[in-house]
């Protein structure tokens, strides 16, 4: 049954192009011209519905969203989960896959549920939970730079950025060694149908691969919280085991849902935070210099750089619950409300020269992680842990990485991806 998405319609506020699938096949700098002047002339702002080469107007609505453009804007969303709610209408500007609407995970929930959920995988994301993984954690990037040095010419995405990051949340789960690496494989592949099309067989539909890699991911993660209720170990596999609702244990339905969250918060994020850094190590040398003068001091707040500068969730969506003003605009209950990170990221009323790549800005407030608020991203500790160990081994056992061509550019309103990036070891 089609989902409607979309409650209002409004008068366009701007002549602004946000919507078409040619602005979001811009780079992210020209595309920024665009919220550049929308943040100075109008900061919040109605905009069509986003075309859709795939799926007809009836399935998505013929209603538009609010443009939410401005850091202090998009922290007041994310402060305000009573007035703009991630379970009315979802966090996407599109349709959901058949295979992701099965069960909402606990991104696309409201308290109480939310805060039930959330209150289970805080558990496995304590600074404890953090130290306990974080030798795993450095042994796994030692091993993924090592494999590289003398290697030539490599693929930063594919050989580099992609593996620590869906290795690291089979550790989380408490994957046993012998399947991590088809469970990391599966996660890595439903990311890939998702973002992209190259990226699954030809002839075979983006739902219906997508729901072949959830399926796996759902396999492994069910049959292994119904192990952990009988042999409990130190991870979320155990606190989902032990987790109850209401006198209950977990449904398959929810335990898959789970699953498919960590697959895509624990990993798209961080490789492409890992890959844009990168690239922008290799443009602006002075700042690899400056950085290695003194990792262990500099690398916590250059870790917040990355993130701001790379901006791996482009916009996630609210629906409002009542009538509120933002911006100078009236928001109607039931309008989609999209909060742009990559324009809040990009502020000038925040970050000075906000487009160079500044490792000395320290602990700024970007939105990187969710701009605050009970959706403020959980495993930001676990993503800080994985981009401090691969770039501490990429600047020490890889001190002449060159990247060597342009990036591949992944295209989309949602993530702002890298799918190949050539480079070269020596």
């Amino acid at each position: 049954m089609a989902t409607q998405l979309f409650a209002n319609e409004h008068p366009l506020t701007t002549d602004k192009d946000i919507s078409s699938e040619a602005f979001w096949r811009k780079t992210f700098r020209e595309r920024d011209k665009t919220f550049a002047w929308l943040r100075r002339k109008a900061p919040v702002s109605w905009h069509r519905p986003l075309e859709d080469p795939v799926l007809p107007p009836e399935i998505h609505g013929e209603a538009g969203f609010w443009a939410v453009t401005k850091a202090e804007d998009i922290r007041f969303v994310g402060l305000n989960h009573e007035l703009f709610s991630n379970a009315l209408g979802g966090i996407s500007l599109r349709p959901m896959l058949p295979a992701m609407t099965q069960s909402a995970s606990f991104l696309e929930m409201d308290p109480p549920d939310h805060t039930r959920y959330r209150q289970i995988m805080s558990a496995a994301f304590t600074p404890r939970a953090v130290a306990r993984v974080n030798a795993k954690i450095e042994e796994r990037a030692r091993q993924i730079v090592g494999g590289l040095v003398g290697a030539g010419d490599f693929d930063v995405v594919e050989d580099l950025s992609a593996r620590l990051p869906m290795l690291t949340v089979a550790d989380l789960i408490g994957v046993p060694e012998g399947l991590t690496q088809t469970f990391a494989d599966a996660g890595e592949k439903f990311i890939g149908a998702l973002t992209n099309p190259e990226s699954r067989p030809e002839g075979v539909s983006l739902s219906e691969f997508a729901g072949e890699q959830l399926g796996i991911l759902r396999d492994i993660g069910v049959d292994l919280v119904n192990f952990r209720r009988t042999r409990p170990g130190d991870d979320i596999a155990t606190a989902l085991a032990n987790a109850q609702f209401d006198g209950r244990r977990l449904s398959d339905e929810e335990i898959t849902s789970i699953m498919r969250l960590l697959s895509i918060a624990g990993n798209d994020t961080t490789k492409q935070t890992t890959s844009w850094t990168v690239l922008a190590l290799d443009r602006n040398p002075e700042q690899r210099a400056w950085l290695l003068e003194d990792f262990d001091g500099r690398i916590a707040g250059a870790i917040e750089e990355f993130v701001r500068y790379a901006c791996p969730v482009l916009q996630f969506a609210r629906t409002a619950t009542q009538d509120v003003e933002l911006g100078g605009q009236q928001i109607r209950q039931g309008d989609k409300v999209a909060v742009f990170y990559c324009s809040g990221n990009r502020d000038e009323a925040v970050f000075e020269d906000p487009h160079r790549f500044d490792l000395s800005r320290g602990r700024t407030p970007h939105v990187g992680f969710g701009g605050g608020g009970i959706h403020y991203c959980l495993g930001n500790g676990i993503a800080k842990a994985e981009l401090r160990a691969l770039f501490g081994e990429i600047l020490t056992q890889l001190p002449k990485l060159q990247v060597t061509g342009e990036p591949d550019l992944l295209f989309g309103e949602f993530s702002s991806g890298i799918r190949h990036l050539s480079a070269r070891t020596n």
